[in-house]
């Protein structure tokens, strides 16, 4: 691959990688991925604008071509409406994984092949390495921070084939002193936070323009009604802020166990390790997908089960070519349904699938 489109995001990551590809004699032109078209719903904090302005002057900055991909509509059926028909349906989804999978490495991709360039660049921390058989595997950033392998672990073999991952051996701080060491325009920038597309903006309140509310009960595990919720939409399993519950004369603080869709019930229980519902040792795992071989046979891999969270020894049991079950070592607390369980093989990363 000699020609790649890179994308653009106006953070730092991204101008580095596009700068490093230059360097290495790639020919390279730059891309903006627009996801949100803030006059359809203004988001206040909205940072899509900023980025644009932020992501232009790294490509004047670096002599190359720049271009607006318009992704809006795609984005809206891909993303959109997988998050918000998620939490209609009281789980919790995660839009970023699906971002990646859908657009930047399938309707993006697609659109960079299409228009005669060889590959894709993004700015995420993972590493990239190619088998004997000429296959190509997924392995863990060298900046263990700021490894991003989680957030890939739906994408399959050709999606990865077509891409290059410049910042996989690097850690952060390097990124910014090569993005100071070449006058970057964008060098002191702070990192993205949040949901891609929605910058600062809290989930629910991008959610209240979608979700009805529907008031319920906040009831205990033994059924005990405790207070109201405003709509089961505003939470997720693991939650302690915002829940409405004051803790108790001994400063025991509520959590969200659980979500009842068929009773509109928000169950809470004090935040302990065996508190019903909020620590779990097995789970089942769907719509599994592996970006090389599949595992087929029981065995022992490492797991994580959220982005932040250290790998995990667990026992994998296959149930059928879809679905899983997962044995961890240790018990795991607020494991939400739908969201992303994500496997490996030491620093390899094998695939993943949903919790249900």
């Amino acid at each position: 691959m000699k020609k790649i489109l890179v994308a653009l995001s106006g953070g730092v990551d991204s101008a580095v990688a596009a700068c490093l590809l230059k360097e290495q004699g790639y020919e390279i032109s730059g891309a903006y991925i627009r996801t949100w078209m803030n006059e359809e719903m203004p988001l206040a904090d909205c940072p899509a604008q900023q980025d644009i302005e932020d992501s232009r002057a790294v490509a004047t900055h670096l002599g190359i071509d720049y271009e607006i991909v318009n992704l809006v509509n795609e984005y809206r059926e891909h993303v959109v409406n997988y998050l918000v028909d998620g939490y209609q349906r009281g789980i919790t989804p995660n839009p970023d994984i699906m971002c990646n999978r859908e657009m930047k490495f399938g309707t993006f991709l697609d659109y960079a092949l299409d228009a005669g360039f060889d590959g894709i660049a993004t700015g995420h921390y993972v590493r990239k390495l190619t088998k004997n058989d000429g296959s190509q595997d997924l392995l863990e950033g060298l900046d263990k921070n700021k490894d991003q392998t989680y957030f890939l672990a739906l994408l399959r073999q050709a999606q990865i084939r077509n891409a290059l991952f410049p910042l996989g051996e690097l850690k952060k701080h390097r990124v910014r002193a090569i993005a100071l060491e070449q006058n970057l325009p964008n060098a002191t920038k702070k990192d993205s936070q949040g949901i891609c597309f929605l910058g600062d903006m809290n989930i629910s309140r991008f959610l209240e323009h979608y979700i009805e509310d529907k008031p319920g009960n906040i009831v205990n595990p033994e059924g005990e009604v405790l207070g109201q919720h405003r709509g089961l939409h505003r939470y997720t399993t693991g939650q302690r802020r915002g829940i409405g519950v004051p803790s108790n004369t001994d400063n025991e603080f509520y959590v969200v166990t659980g979500l009842d869709m068929e009773r509109n019930e928000l169950i809470v229980a004090f935040d302990q390790l065996d508190s019903p519902g909020l620590f779990t040792s097995e789970v089942e795992v769907y719509g599994l997908s592996f970006l090389n071989r599949p595992v087929s046979k029981s065995c022992r891999l490492l797991a994580k089960p959220r982005y932040r969270d250290p790998s995990q020894k667990i026992t994998y049991m296959p149930i059928d070519d879809n679905r899983a079950k997962v044995t961890f070592d240790k018990p795991q607390r607020a494991l939400s349904p739908g969201q992303i369980l994500a496997l490996y093989d030491g620093e390899q990363l094998l695939g993943g699938g949903f919790y249900k």
